[in-house]
């Protein structure tokens, strides 16, 4: 007769050979069911970076972000701010190309970016192996006369970053990847007859991706530009059932939703709607609001000023937003051509992990609680784990806290703040829900963090 550890050790690798053994076709009906990798949901954080040629010129403006510059001038109706940027301060036969020659990195430091990068409190990042312009961060034989080895720096600036993140902490590493280019003439040909010829897909796209993740091994793959045509034309069924089932990373590997016109918030890993995706609700599948520091460009911009930067109680106030409603906030900021992240960025990611290293508990790890908000406070955004509740609470509120939501035991029901000895002391609003927090008078000093303080509850009713 079998010992109940030998029938349980039994089970467990049944489990695991049939985990193992699924094998997702190329059909949404099949890789919709392949399930989240636990790790992405347990981050909560991650930081974007948007680099490149577009970081030399690095003007953008409102209703003109840096990262689109070249689209902004040579497009079919030109931005007139960046037209006349560029007469103003260029010669008059001066073309886009002529900007990677001064995309040199020559202050780049990838093991300063990781630490920068540890300290935020993020646990993964996604640096842009390649926006719209083409031109990639890595040696790409497709892109192989416009890419960062063969011009400009010289370097494998992914590849470096890659191994500075791996070697120096624990962040997970991803990559953002453009499925489009704005003026490949092979795309252009492709557009030209109405995707029916896949040609770039076929050259360029599958090549360079496939290459990117036998390569880099990124944890995340991050699509975009996916609008110009269906996933037909991009391949993408195909591309995600090689990620799934063959790929160097198919059981961790991350994706998003921008696979091909009309497939965003339908089909793929995580969804992200449009840019900055808030939807002030608790979702059912999981989202990644990704949002800039800089409210106007994802790339650096020179002609930002201090209004354009979010201050850390308005990153905290996304934060908590978007985690209490089943989200993932990925953070973005755009070095500078020559490799530098600016003081700007450095110091909110520096006060984003002063605030987690107090608060953490109420984020890493956590679910949606079973409302996102308060119904009577609209500055309190709750969150959950192993049966704490947590209050992320935006504005301190004084002498007393009063909330609608939490239901509470006279006797059972602990009240305390993260980075706080001790508990509060509480009375019900009614006896089916609502309590009053009594806050003892608290100096600054004694506060345990300067923006957005975190309240615990334990043992409350059950819903």
């Amino acid at each position: 007769m079998k010992t109940p550890f030998a029938v349980l050790n039994f089970f467990l690798v049944f489990y695991l050979s049939a985990v193992l053994c699924v094998s997702y076709q190329p059909t949404w009906e099949s890789l919709d069911k392949r399930p989240l990798p636990d790790w992405y949901d347990k981050a909560k954080i991650g930081i974007f970076m948007h680099w490149g040629v577009f970081s030399v010129p690095s003007y953008g403006h409102s209703g003109a972000a840096s990262e689109w510059f070249w689209h902004n001038w040579k497009r079919n109706k030109p931005d007139a701010g960046t037209v006349q940027f560029m007469k103003k301060n260029f010669r008059p036969d001066f073309q886009y190309t002529d900007f990677a020659p001064m995309f040199r990195a020559e202050l780049y430091d990838p093991y300063e970016w990781a630490e920068i990068i540890q300290n935020s409190g993020a646990k993964y990042v996604i640096l842009t192996s390649k926006h719209h312009e083409g031109y990639t961060l890595y040696p790409s034989k497709p892109s192989w006369n416009w890419n960062s080895m063969t011009v400009g720096s010289k370097r494998d600036l992914l590849g470096e970053l890659a191994h500075a993140i791996r070697n120096k902490t624990k962040v997970r590493f991803g990559a953002y990847h453009s499925l489009f280019e704005w003026f490949n003439p092979i795309f252009l040909q492709d557009q030209k007859n109405n995707f029916k010829t896949k040609t770039y897909v076929q050259e360029v796209l599958m090549p360079e991706i496939h290459d990117l993740i036998v390569n880099y091994k990124p944890e995340i793959l991050w699509a975009d530009g996916e609008w110009a045509a269906n996933d037909t034309y991009w391949q993408s069924k195909q591309l995600l059932a090689w990620l799934y089932n063959k790929s160097p990373v198919k059981n961790t590997i991350v994706t998003n939703d921008r696979w091909g016109k009309g497939d965003r918030n339908k089909h793929g890993g995580f969804f992200t709607g449009g840019d900055r995706y808030s939807p002030g609700t608790i979702q059912k599948h999981k989202f990644e609001n990704a949002m800039t520091i800089d409210r106007y460009s994802w790339g650096f911009s020179r002609p930002s000023n201090l209004n354009a930067y979010l201050t850390i109680e308005e990153l905290l106030s996304i934060l908590a937003k978007t985690i209490s409603c089943n989200g993932n906030l990925a953070i973005n900021i755009g070095p500078t051509h020559d490799g530098r992240i600016v003081p700007i960025f450095q110091e909110r990611l520096s006060q984003l992990g002063q605030w987690l290293k107090v608060n953490g508990d109420g984020i890493y790890e956590t679910r949606p609680w079973h409302v996102a908000k308060d119904s009577s406070n609209s500055n309190v955004w709750y969150t959950s784990k192993n049966g704490t509740v947590y209050a992320i609470v935006l504005k301190w509120p004084g002498s007393t806290l009063s909330l609608a939501e939490p239901m509470v035991q006279a006797k059972e029901t602990k009240i305390g703040l993260l980075g706080y000895k001790g508990n509060f002391s509480f009375k019900s609003q009614s006896k089916n829900k609502g309590v009053i927090i009594n806050i003892p008078p608290l100096t600054v000093a004694q506060l345990p963090c300067k923006w957005a303080w975190v309240f615990t509850f334990t043992n409350l009713k059950n819903k």
